[in-house]
């Protein structure tokens, strides 16, 4: 199944892979062979830690190369003026403004106003443009925005 992803989302999840596949496996391995130094396994809970947090980082290693085979980079076409992933948005509501960017849903970072493309806000503002009135349902209820900018 492919996932549409930012070129800058494709370098961070490249970037994560390189550091587990690397310095973070190696410091792994060293607690390891440090833990098993110190002999009886059965009652040695460094081991036992260093042990859980290899299996959880090969499953993350995993997990990031599917990502990485399953992305597809969206062509965000500059200039469209057209939202899309990869799109900042500034809007207006209740006489404020505030800037969003459309990210796919892996890349997603609320706090830093990055918002999905499946999310409900998200899916309002896609393929929208400058001028559009759009609703959405929020946890405070059915909310009107604005888009003053498409970047």
């Amino acid at each position: 199944m492919t996932k549409l992803i930012t070129q800058e989302g494709l370098k961070k999840i490249k970037d994560e892979l390189e550091e587990r596949k690397g310095p973070i496996r190696r410091r792994i391995a060293a607690a390891i062979k440090e833990a098993k130094e110190q002999g009886d396994l059965s009652e040695n809970a460094e081991y036992t830690e260093a042990k859980r947090e290899q299996g959880e980082n090969e499953m993350r290693i995993t997990q990031l190369v599917s990502l990485i085979k399953e992305a597809e980079v969206v062509d965000n076409k500059k200039g469209s003026g057209v939202v899309q992933i990869g799109s900042r948005v500034k809007v207006r509501f209740h006489k404020r403004e505030m800037e969003f960017q459309i990210v796919s849903s892996n890349e997603a970072d609320p706090i830093n106003f990055k918002i999905s493309n499946e999310s409900p806000l998200g899916k309002v503002f896609l393929n929208k443009k400058k001028g559009d009135k759009v609703e959405a349902k929020t946890p405070q209820g059915i909310v009107k925005y604005e888009i003053l900018e498409v970047k």
